[in-house]
């Protein structure tokens, strides 16, 4: 589940061209988008990955639909962010602060717009060691259709988390022993402790955020990409008010009970590792498959690389980096985002979408499984 633009291999790649800005596609709904982002402290549990630390902090960011604003772009990354996110993957022909100009289509602190209790929340959570930020082209996307997104950083798992103050964290995680026992149900059990706090936060009483009172605590959903895809079983297992779930290109590892998970759930996901039957591919996908129980669908994407189901590949076609991928950035971030809205559509709006019934001739890439 290593994520990311790619690898020590891509240190020799030309840094962009003069000029050139890195940019994320424009979302395709009506609403504009705003943005905030929270530091949250869950003083009822340990950090797991830090030793000695009695308490887990967090960064969220908050997208959701907005009114009109001329305010500042929200920035990508800071500068630091950036840097710890390229050295750490041995990208150092790219300026290192790159990341941190990427531009947004989210005004920062714009107020929010909607009804109370009317807006459908989705949380997402990115691959390991991967920023928040990795996901902001789909975040922006569901929030300009009226979906309140939060997507968390989840605490020394991602190479780099800026807190207020400038406080860095990094990748302490990556020290534990990968190889070890447990190692992946560790990392799913902690996302999902942290998703559940979260979800606490923003509905409980006395939220952070002012816009928290237009989240209808009926309709929350979540999906990941990597190990934040595995995540989101773990998490509705942990949370019943998690009411469908995502797994974008992550292997699985928090086991499903015999009895089976009941809610939708949508397993997105590049086709060369997750084919059914597929030898040497990934076979958590079908071991799970069986105990999803309720609505459930395995699409797969022709010519996807695992960068593809978030907004690294874009930016790495932009930069110049070669993630090898058949399929352009921007090409997957649009069959990503339409199929992720379709299902949270269906699932929190109760609006039927053909596109998840049956292939679409728009997006010849995109193919259904049916291992059983």
């Amino acid at each position: 589940m290593i994520n990311g633009m790619g690898t020590s291999a891509d240190a020799g790649d030309a840094p962009p061209g003069p000029g050139r800005t890195l940019s994320l596609p424009e979302p395709t709904g009506p609403c504009p988008v705003g943005t905030t982002s929270l530091c949250l402290t869950d003083v009822s549990r340990a950090d797991p990955w830090a030793p000695g630390v009695n308490v887990r902090e967090l960064v969220i960011s908050l997208w959701y639909a907005a009114m009109p604003s001329e305010g500042r772009r929200a920035q990508y990354m800071t500068p630091e962010e950036s840097r710890l996110q390229l050295t750490s993957r041995g990208i150092t022909r790219v300026p290192p602060e790159a990341l941190s100009t990427v531009r947004t289509n989210a005004v920062s602190d714009a107020p929010p717009a909607g009804d109370q209790r009317a807006l459908p929340l989705v949380v997402l959570s990115p691959g390991f060691t991967n920023a928040r930020s990795a996901l902001t082209a789909l975040a922006e996307d569901l929030a300009s259709h009226g979906y309140v997104v939060a997507g968390i950083d989840h605490t020394y798992e991602s190479f780099a988390t800026a807190f207020p103050g400038g406080r860095i964290t990094t990748a302490l995680a990556r020290q534990a022993p990968r190889r070890g026992p447990g190692f992946w149900e560790k990392v799913a059990a902690g996302r999902a402790a942290d998703v559940c706090f979260v979800l606490d936060e923003l509905t409980g009483a006395h939220p952070p955020w002012p816009g928290a009172a237009l989240i209808d605590p009926s309709r929350m959903a979540m999906a990941g990409h990597s190990a934040g895809g595995a995540a989101a079983i773990a998490a509705m297992l942990a949370d019943s008010r998690l009411l469908a779930g995502i797994d974008m290109d992550g292997t699985t590892a928090a086991p499903i009970p015999d009895h089976g998970l009941a809610r939708p759930f949508l397993f997105l996901g590049k086709q060369s590792n997750y084919t059914p039957g597929n030898e040497g591919g990934v076979t958590t996908w079908e071991r799970d498959w069986k105990l999803l129980t309720g609505w459930k669908r395995w699409l797969l994407v022709a010519g996807a690389v695992h960068a593809s189901f978030t907004d690294l590949a874009l930016l790495a076609d932009q930069v110049g980096i070669d993630v090898g991928a058949a399929l352009p950035g921007a090409r997957s971030l649009d069959i990503t985002r339409a199929y992720v809205r379709a299902f949270f559509d269906q699932h929190l709006r109760g609006e039927p979408q053909a596109l998840l019934d049956q292939p679409s001739p728009r997006y010849p890439e995109v193919t259904f499984c049916s291992p059983d």
